[in-house]
């Protein structure tokens, strides 16, 4: 005798709660799904049971993208002197005690130590305390 599985479904559920104070929560979640290959059932039940698992946990699955925060930085506010580089003249800042410059570093770190921002390449030196920037050519 031979079966052919087409769906399974799958239910699991917790109760949680203060038997003093007679204060409940259950909560109970249940998945049905197409079977398309019947040699893939085992995968299948295990793949249901941590996805069950992950919601009675509270967790989303696909987590949303952290929201990027707004950069509170101005770089006009960074003390920055002109340097001569061997790509030509570029602008310099080690202006450390700066909340701007700090925040522009975190920034820079963030993106690989470099980018584009602002009609200027930004980048951080080796040394990890110096920012460079020259002016994009239009």
């Amino acid at each position: 005798m031979s079966f052919k599985v087409l769906t399974l479904r799958i239910g699991k559920g917790k109760t949680t709660g203060d038997e003093k104070a007679g204060e409940w929560n259950k909560q109970y979640y249940e998945a049905e799904i197409l079977i398309e290959d019947e040699h893939q059932i085992e995968l299948a039940k295990e793949s249901i049971e941590t996805l069950l698992d992950t919601w009675l946990r509270g967790e989303l699955v696909n987590k949303p993208a952290k929201k990027q925060q707004a950069k509170t930085y101005d770089v006009e506010k960074i003390a920055w002197t002109e340097a001569q580089g061997t790509s030509g003249p570029y602008q310099r800042s080690e202006d450390v005690n700066s909340l701007n410059f700090k925040a522009l570093l975190k920034d820079l770190q963030e993106h690989g130590g470099k980018f584009r921002k602002d009609g200027y390449f930004m980048w951080i030196f080796r040394n990890g305390a110096t920012i460079g920037r020259k002016q994009l050519k239009k």
